[in-house]
């Protein structure tokens, strides 16, 4: 007899779960896409998607997922043969490179591993460039595979007065970490619906600033890809490339009220690095006396939107606690061993019910399937939970 049946609990790094109040509001027939009143709505949404990137820069909005982010940033920035500088920290930093790189621009790799980027070993590369060849540093803030949290400021701050721009992935944790694209110098930003937006999966933004924007159009630059077509635009279906997508639009619209005018911004942060907290110390007390362990030993370098831990049997244990409980946990992507890797995410539409929840899951697949682990696994989580109440607000900003 199992004890799934009753509500799922989605514990991936994206798609995550999306509140049911988006749900309603995007379950709603389409209006008079060339009437005024969604063409007002398209710009609130536009208006609070800057906010929540911490801009006032251009922003065009895309329907597709990430890849497709990359690809409408890519083909704005570069001619065939440009040089961009990428620099890796797991499975989604590779993979935007190898994108890259298939639309004909030269890419440079500068390999971290599934360790955080090291500002200095950018800033060393960079010293070697005077000529300026390198047209863009790209670096994803959150890795989601690996799990790494990319030091934006710092990486900035390395770049000196190189004119390279720097382009940085947020797909996995905007609204989820902080992002201030104008304080931090960033160019180019990415990001999708689908993660801490807490929409469905199909659109997808990139705000890019004017020193972008003066590069101009490319032979990559076809008229769907164009950003300077849709930023600013004055009709509504420029801004989409056609027909918008309309349920996400009243989708997103609910979304960002939630995150920036209800609950806040700031405290939106300060929940997601609290509930990380808690899921690394239970992970701490099962790695006691076992195998278990954190992918990413430096608390400064780990992601607050999704945890990645290195688990000998992890594919089996993920297997049982969907049966058995109704939890279903992110693989070991991009991982050494795939197999004996898991990703536990704490992104978007979760609270500590739903992270205690989880790791209660795992705590009885670890005891059903004889995986040696450390005991005290859910009082240290409680106890992280009930030590940050305090001190709300107080996190990684």
């Amino acid at each position: 007899m199992s004890l799934a049946p009753g509500p799922d609990l989605i514990a991936i790094p994206g798609p995550s779960p999306v509140p049911a109040r988006v749900l309603n509001a995007a379950h709603r027939a389409s209006p008079d896409i060339y009437a005024d009143d969604l063409a007002q709505v398209n710009l609130q949404v536009m208006a609070h998607l800057k906010r929540l990137a911490g801009t006032r820069a251009n922003l065009a909005p895309y329907i597709g997922n990430g890849h497709a982010g990359w690809e409408a940033a890519s083909a704005n920035m570069f001619a065939p043969g440009d040089l961009a500088l990428v620099l890796t920290s797991g499975h989604f930093g590779r993979s935007w490179a190898e994108m890259t790189e298939g639309l004909g621009v030269t890419v440079e790799r500068l390999d971290f591993g599934a360790l955080a980027p090291d500002p200095a070993r950018l800033a060393a590369r960079l010293a070697q460039d005077p000529q300026g060849r390198i047209r863009a540093v790209m670096v994803c803030q959150t890795d989601t595979a690996s799990a790494t949290l990319a030091d934006i400021r710092a990486i900035r701050t390395a770049m000196g007065d190189h004119p390279a721009l720097l382009v940085v992935d947020a797909i996995a944790s905007l609204g989820c970490a902080p992002m201030r694209m104008d304080d931090w110098g960033v160019d180019v930003l990415i990001a999708a619906s689908q993660k801490g937006l807490m929409c469905p999966p199909g659109t997808v933004f990139v705000w890019f600033s004017d020193r972008a924007a003066a590069r101009g159009r490319t032979s990559l630059t076809s008229p769907w890809w164009d950003w300077h077509l849709r930023a600013g635009s004055d009709a509504l279906w420029r801004w989409w490339g056609g027909t918008p997508p309309v349920q996400q639009i009243f989708a997103l619209s609910e979304a960002l009220t939630m995150i920036l005018d209800e609950e806040g911004l700031e405290a939106t942060w300060a929940r997601h690095d609290r509930l990380a907290r808690a899921t690394w110390a239970a992970v701490d007390a099962w790695s006691v006396g076992g195998s278990i362990r954190l992918s990413v030993a430096d608390p400064a370098a780990r992601a607050c939107s999704v945890t990645a831990v290195t688990l000998p049997g992890a594919d089996a244990l993920r297997a049982w606690v969907t049966r058995e409980c109704g939890v279903t946990l992110g693989v070991g992507l991009g991982a050494p061993d795939p197999s004996g890797a898991l990703r536990i995410a704490h992104m978007g539409h979760t609270n500590a019910g739903v992270l205690l929840g989880t790791l209660g899951a795992i705590e009885a697949g670890l005891t059903a399937l004889g995986i040696p682990h450390g005991t005290g696994a859910l009082e240290a989580a409680a106890a992280s939970i009930a030590r940050s109440a305090g001190t709300a607000g107080s996190g990684r900003h």
